[in-house]
């Protein structure tokens, strides 16, 4: 199977399922129809905080990609990851209207802890990713992932805790199924040989055949796209519903 042979197989069929979905459902409660702008916002800032950082885990051959799986290859990246890029938010953010629309919205209390402890808890992975780096080797590339997500998901938490953790069960209902099957796609196609991760820049630890980083990897983006579209739906005015 080719990398683009994958989009068609395990992404692009997902992505035509949701869209019927979410073009059918008659009532959006508080999601009106910008939502579906912010999804490509979200996707193009993600295109555009990816670029380098993948590119630079190539160039440290922590990911390699077979010559013949691949279409083109632009800096060291194949052309088929720059459209992951973009095709990831979009699976996860129509995902994630079908879920705000069964479970709405939930005010965020005025004070509490939440937002303190999510910023703490995010700023100590943000740690534990710079001391992975500096240490290299079978720690590189899991220091690569917390270092690049932790910051601006402990931002998040700094801009709008208290709403990310009254909303915790839309989040968790939105990354939770995607995110397992990003899990089960990225195991069969390291099994098919369509990307490598390299054993000398990962720990080593797998989960039923996939590399621990690679899970981690998949999380923490899915928790980026969703938690992202909640802040940016809090700019929404909730509009009433609308009869069927």
């Amino acid at each position: 199977m080719t990398y683009l042979a994958f989009h068609f197989v395990f992404i692009l069929p997902l992505i035509a399922v949701f869209a019927v979905l979410v073009a059918r459902v008659r009532r959006m409660r508080d999601l009106r129809p910008d939502a579906l702008a912010y999804i490509g916002l979200i996707a193009g800032v993600a295109f555009v905080y990816t670029i380098p950082w993948d590119n630079y885990l190539v160039y440290r051959d922590v990911w390699s990609y077979g010559p013949d799986r691949v279409l083109a290859v632009i800096g060291y990246v194949p052309v088929e990851e720059y459209a992951f890029f973009l095709l990831q938010p979009v699976l996860t953010g129509l995902w994630y209207l079908l879920v705000r629309d069964r479970l709405g919205h939930v005010a965020a209390p005025a004070t509490g802890r939440a937002k303190s402890v999510g910023v703490a808890f995010f700023l100590a992975l943000t740690l534990v990713g710079v001391a992975l780096l500096i240490g290299g080797g079978h720690g590189l590339y899991m220091g690569l992932i917390l270092a690049w997500a932790s910051p601006v998901l402990a931002g998040m938490w700094g801009l709008a805790g208290e709403a990310l953790w009254a909303n915790r069960r839309a989040i968790t209902w939105t990354v939770a199924p995607i995110t397992l099957w990003l899990w089960i796609a990225d195991r069969i196609a390291i099994g098919l040989g369509i990307w490598d991760i390299t054993d000398a820049t990962r720990s080593g630890i797998d989960l039923v055949g996939l590399p621990i980083e690679e899970a981690t990897f998949f999380l923490m983006t899915n928790l980026l796209v969703a938690k992202g579209l909640l802040l940016l739906s809090l700019r929404q005015t909730a509009a009433p519903p609308v009869s069927a």
